[in-house]
């Protein structure tokens, strides 16, 4: 009985230091993890459109069981878990039709938005099917809209998020590089446009990233999640052209949501 007792006080000792140095532990982490309510709002990005696997009963936001938001849900089993992130979707949706599930008792949220106000699926169809110069024009106008237009749009629905769920720690995701410059493409798109698409990324990527930090959330950033897996790299992790299914272009693989997408939202989780 001594014995026993004597081996409690040493695991209890030898728990209470592991935690102090790693400030919650791997045990407070499940726990937190265990009791979280969580809520998966955004675009096609969140939904997982490019991944397959879609939920029959989510019609057109195509949302995956293949997507991060479900695929952490599985790997930690919160105490609630509302996918509500639809393909296509603005801001203007996002604050119209996904913030029902938003409670105080929210303590986790995650969003990608942006990238539709911006018009990035204007920008790639046209950079695909006309000349360089319209593609670098197009790129410009969505830029321009990024730093004039989308940080009050960003605000709303930010705020929205915070109206709604006071309590949640909520995670702001970016958007990758769609593609490896001087990799293995050797035809479609000049270098030029490339580059000048992944420019386009990093001002969506920065503007986010500013306006999250204002609302105090977390911004996560996929560009280095996706570094050697764009598309004209060996391994790509995102959709390029898909003539057959033209709107999973430029989206994700499930390769791409499991590889990049997902642990970039658990560390920031």
């Amino acid at each position: 009985m001594k014995l026993s007792r004597i081996a409690a006080y040493a695991w209890a000792l030898v728990l209470a230091v592991a935690l102090s140095l790693t400030g919650a532990g791997v045990v407070a982490a499940a726990t937190q993890a265990a009791g979280s309510h969580y809520v998966a709002l955004g675009d096609s990005y969140s939904s997982g459109v490019g991944s397959g696997s879609y939920d029959s009963a989510s019609g057109s936001c195509k949302r995956s069981t293949k997507a991060y938001p479900a695929l952490w849900a599985a790997a930690h089993s919160p105490a609630s878990f509302n996918f509500t992130a639809c393909s296509g979707a603005r801001t203007g949706d996002v604050t119209a039709s996904q913030l029902g599930p938003l409670s105080s008792t929210t303590d986790l949220v995650s969003i990608t938005i942006g990238g539709n106000d911006a018009g990035f699926s204007d920008v790639m169809t046209n950079c695909v099917l006309y000349s360089e110069s319209t593609c670098l024009g197009k790129v410009a106008a969505a830029r321009a809209y990024v730093d004039s237009t989308l940080p009050g749009l960003l605000d709303s629905v930010y705020s929205a998020i915070r109206s709604k769920a006071p309590n949640a720690h909520v995670v702001v995701i970016g958007y990758p590089h769609f593609y490896r410059i001087g990799g293995s493409c050797w035809g479609g798109l000049s270098d030029t446009s490339r580059s000048a698409i992944n420019g386009a990324a990093d001002e969506l990527n920065s503007v986010t990233a500013k306006r999250a930090a204002d609302h105090g959330f977390s911004f996560a950033d996929v560009v280095a999640g996706f570094t050697n897996h764009e598309i004209c790299s060996s391994s790509p992790w995102l959709n390029s052209v898909e003539w057959t299914n033209i709107g999973e272009s430029y989206h994700p693989t499930a390769s791409g949501q499991s590889g990049a997408y997902l642990p970039t939202f658990t560390r920031a989780a």
